[in-house]
This record gives C-alpha cells, sequence and structure tokens, in this order.
C-alpha cells in the first residue's frame, strides 16, 4: 500500500512539473511562428492521431495541416516535413550542422549503450571517428571495389542453392517450377556479403546447408527485425511520456535490455574470433575488424573492443535488414508488373549474354534495371521516415520558427509519392526514370546532407547485381493468379508484412552454366 502510495504521489508531482514545463514554454513561443498544428490534448498532445504504419499515418495528417506541421507526441515536439522543399530546407548549408544531432530518447540510449551505435552517435568527434572508420575501413570507392570478388560469390552460391533445390524437386520435368521463400534467402546473403566485408567469414551457409543457415544466423536475423521494430519514433511510450517508463508499458526496455546483451554478446564473439587468427591471416584478409584490432595495439584508449563490437553491428545491422528488403521489394514489383521483368531479362540478354553470370562491371550497361531500383526505392525507401534528427538550436524553416531540441520527422515516403512532384505517383513506372523523363534529384531514399547513409554506394551495388543475377538465371513467376501481397510491416525500415514467395525454374540458356557452379 506504501508503495502504491508513493508510485501515486510521484506520478501527480511528475504530471504537475509537465504542466508547468508546458505552460511556460506556450508563453514563451506565443510571439513566434509556429508551424500549423492539429488540436491537442493534455499530456499525451497528438498520440492519439498517430496511426501504424507511423508514415502514412503521418501522411494523412499532412495532407489536411500542410507539408510543414509541429505534432508532439507527449513530452516531445516533433517536426513533420512531407515535401522535398522542406527537407532540403532543413538540410541546407545553413540548417545542417543544427539538424545533425539525433533525439536523446531514454530507450534508445539504453540500447545503443549510451549513443556510442554510428547511425545513433550524435554529431561531434564521436561520430567523425566512428564514420571516418567505417568510410574508410568497408564503404569507400576502393574498398567496394577489393571486396566485388566476395559479393559475386555469395551471388553464385545464392543462384546455385536455388538451383540444387529446383533440380531436387524436379528430376524428370525441367519444365517445371519451384516455389521458393525469398526473404531468408535474401538476408542470408545480405549478411554474408556484410560478414565477409568486416570480418572476413561466412555466417550462415555451409556447403549443403539447407535455406535459413544456422540457428545463429536466424537469430541475428530476429534481432535486427525487432531492433528496428523497438527504435521506430512512437514505439515505446515512455520516449513520449517518460512517467510511463516505471511501469515499462508492453516491455520495451525489458526486451531492449535483452537485445543489448545478445547484441553484445554476439559482437564480442565475432572480434574474439577474428583476435584468435594469426596476424599474418588478419593482414592478408584485410577485414575492418582485422585492421582496428591492429590499430588497437597503438591506439588502445580509442580502438576499444567496445568501439569495434559497436560499429561492427551498426554496419551489420544497417548492411542487412535494409538491402535485403529493397530487394525483396523490388522482385515482389516484378513479379506484379511482368511486362518489365521481362524487359529487364531482355536487356540482360543483349547485353551481358548467358555464357558468365552478371559482374558489377555489367551494371553499367543496364540502364533499365538501373530504373527499376530506382522506382522500387521510390515507392520503398529503406526508411520511409528516415532515421529522426533533432535541432540543436532554434532555427526557421519555411518561415516558421522550429524550437531547439525538436525532433525532425522527414516523410521520405510521402515525399516519394507527392502527386504535385509525380505523375502516376502510386503506380510502378520504371520509365519514368529513362532520359530522364522524371527528377531522379526528388528522391531521398538514403537521407540528405551530412548524415546521409554512407552505406548508399554498397546497397546499390549489391542489390543490382543480386536482381541482375536472378534475372538473368531464372524465370519468375507468382504463386497464383492473386498479386503478390504488397502490405508493410512495421518497424524502422520499412519490411514487407509477408514474405516474399515465388516460383522459380533456371532458364533453358541459363541450365549448363548453372550446373557448373
Amino acid at each position: 500500500m506504501e508503495t502504491f502510495t508513493s508510485y501515486l504521489s510521484l506520478s501527480i508531482a511528475v504530471l504537475l512539473i509537465l504542466i508547468i514545463k508546458f505552460s511556460f514554454a506556450s508563453a514563451k513561443n506565443n510571439n513566434k511562428k509556429l508551424p500549423p498544428s492539429p488540436p491537442s490534448l493534455p499530456i499525451i498532445g497528438h498520440l492519439h492521431l498517430v496511426k501504424r504504419p507511423l508514415h502514412h499515418g503521418l501522411a494523412t495528417i499532412s495532407v489536411r495541416y500542410g507539408p510543414v506541421l509541429l505534432l508532439r507526441f507527449g513530452s516531445r515536439r516533433v517536426l513533420v516535413v512531407s515535401s522535398r522543399a522542406a527537407a532540403e530546407e532543413c538540410f541546407s548549408t545553413d540548417n545542417d550542422v543544427a539538424f545533425a544531432n539525433r533525439p536523446r530518447v531514454p530507450s534508445l540510449k539504453l540500447f545503443t549503450n549510451g549513443f556510442t551505435l554510428l547511425p545513433f552517435a550524435n554529431y561531434g568527434p564521436l561520430w567523425r571517428n566512428l564514420r571516418r572508420i567505417a568510410t574508410g575501413e568497408v564503404l569507400s570507392a576502393h574498398r567496394l571495389t577489393a571486396s566485388a570478388a566476395s559479393r559475386a560469390e555469395e551471388l553464385r552460391g545464392l543462384v546455385k542453392r536455388m538451383f540444387l533445390d529446383w533440380k531436387a524437386q524436379n528430376k524428370s520435368d525441367e519444365s517445371s517450377f519451384t516455389k521458393v521463400e525469398m526473404k531468408s534467402r535474401l538476408f542470408d546473403l545480405a549478411l554474408n556479403v556484410m560478414m565477409r566485408m568486416i570480418a572476413g567469414r561466412k555466417y550462415t551457409f555451409s556447403q549443403g546447408e539447407g535455406v535459413g543457415g544456422s540457428e545463429a544466423a536466424k537469430r541475428f536475423r530476429m534481432m535486427v527485425e525487432e531492433t528496428f521494430l523497438l527504435i521506430d519514433s512512437t514505439s515505446n511510450l515512455g520516449d513520449s511520456l517518460p512517467m510511463l517508463r516505471w511501469f515499462d508499458i508492453g516491455g520495451a526496455e525489458k526486451r531492449m535490455r535483452k537485445l543489448l546483451k545478445e547484441r553484445e554478446e554476439l559482437s564480442q564473439k565475432i572480434v574474439d574470433e577474428k583476435r584468435r587468427e594469426s596476424e599474418e591471416e588478419i593482414k592478408k584478409e584485410q577485414t575492418m575488424i582485422g585492421d582496428l584490432l591492429e590499430s588497437q595495439k597503438q591506439d588502445p584508449d580509442f580502438y576499444t573492443d567496445e568501439t569495434i563490437e559497436a560499429l561492427a553491428f551498426s554496419l551489420l545491422a544497417g548492411g542487412t535488414d535494409t538491402t535485403s528488403n529493397t530487394i525483396e521489394w523490388t522482385m515482389s514489383l516484378l513479379l506484379n508488373n511482368p511486362e518489365a521483368l521481362r524487359k529487364a531479362a531482355t536487356e540482360i540478354d543483349a547485353r551481358v549474354g548467358t555464357d558468365h553470370l552478371v559482374e558489377e562491371s555489367d551494371i553499367a550497361n543496364l540502364p533499365y534495371l538501373h530504373c527499376i531500383i530506382t522506382e522500387a526505392l521510390r515507392l520503398y525507401p529503406g526508411g520511409a521516415l528516415l532515421i529522426p534528427h533533432e535541432s540543436a538550436t532554434e532555427l526557421t524553416i519555411a518561415n516558421y520558427t522550429v524550437p531547439q531540441g525538436t525532433m525532425l520527422l522527414v516523410n521520405a515516403y510521402a515525399i516519394h509519392r507527392d502527386p504535385a512532384v509525380w505523375r502516376e505517383p502510386t503506380k510502378f513506372k520504371p520509365e519514368r526514370f529513362e532520359a530522364g523523363r522524371e527528377e531522379k534529384g526528388w528522391m531521398i531514399p538514403f537521407g540528405m546532407g551530412r548524415r546521409r547513409c554512407p552505406g548508399e554506394g554498397l546497397a546499390t551495388r549489391e542489390a543490382s547485381l543480386a536482381l541482375a543475377t536472378m534475372i538473368q538465371c531464372f524465370e519468375w513467376k507468382r504463386v497464383g493468379e492473386e498479386e503478390v501481397d504488397m502490405t508493410e510491416g512495421m518497424g524502422l525500415t520499412l519490411p514487407k508484412a509477408l514474405p516474399l514467395e515465388a516460383l522459380v525454374r533456371p532458364r533453358r540458356n541459363m541450365i549448363d552454366l548453372l550446373s557448373k557452379l
């Protein structure tokens, strides 16, 4: 009883403090032109208006109140931007640094171990050093070129396993199709590509291992998916209403603590395995972790195990889920638009041929494939709301005053489907990007400004090569007469709600080549 009374008294005290705080803030801002805002409720602000998925709910509100609006998620101010012009202003030369920080959200602080993960670190020395290492060790043009062979090898492994699965089920009838589930295959592909660049080893498939990879790989996939679900902007009410953190409604913080422990154990295991290799092996492979362990000998205070582990997980998580989702969305769109799939196959046959698998050097000669991927990223960007930013100072956007400490959500999904910019905005039309018919510059699937995703080059290379290789090697059909379900799932990285399943069979002119892999 005493405990309940204490909690009740403390809750009332916090409530009064919040009311006083908002009263002072409102009085202070009365003389400033703030962005338009819908009517709000006491304490919860506009949380009652927010519908899931969040990017759809915010787009609906923006249609009524305009492309720049100010909401309140409990105690947190949120600026929602849904036009390219306003987004460009947010990340212009004048405002880019002011919006370079990430929100200091309590649950993120917990999960990122004090904001030490690259995507969530505040703008400053730590972020600059982490980005410099990530770019130099993994994502630079030189490193991407050097790692091209490993990506090609992983693609060969993917199509070989698909071919063997088809062959095992169709020993007497080469005209038959086999049903495949692509989500796990594509995630394993992206995970292996990143693991080989970061640690010089595969994580999932060994020769003859079945679909889905090892149990550890399956758990990593679940860990990444749950991570992006939990760090969504409104997934934890305790971030918006601090008093609710005492009760952990929905168990979000408990799940984050569990994920943090698993993440640290996994990252430590990867670093320890690399450390056990000989110095000659480490220098020969030239992987990120190997290079950082060598740097650790010279500067142990900066290159701590914790720093190396955090950077490794940031790249693994960021380089697997978004890339595999992009490939899955794109193939789903092609299955629902077979004429575009046919045109892509014709282009590959004409410009690459069938005597060898598509190589990264061939991609530049496949302009229609490039249009397909660009259109898929327009319709289903890897981050529908990008990663949130936070204003470090008071600034002006679209002639409105944006207070210091305001969270910024850029609705890339709404911008990419703005009918004022795009003709038939919800329709899949790769041709819109041919010969500059529509301006690709209106797209921001990888963000803008100095916090733009540094993995853009790797993601586009990997997605292009994967799609070109799968189209070159196989015929694809929908499982039934109905179109592939395009329902969006929950989470920061815009996954498909239902994993893609399709019917495949090797193209006749590729059977000999696939048999020799």
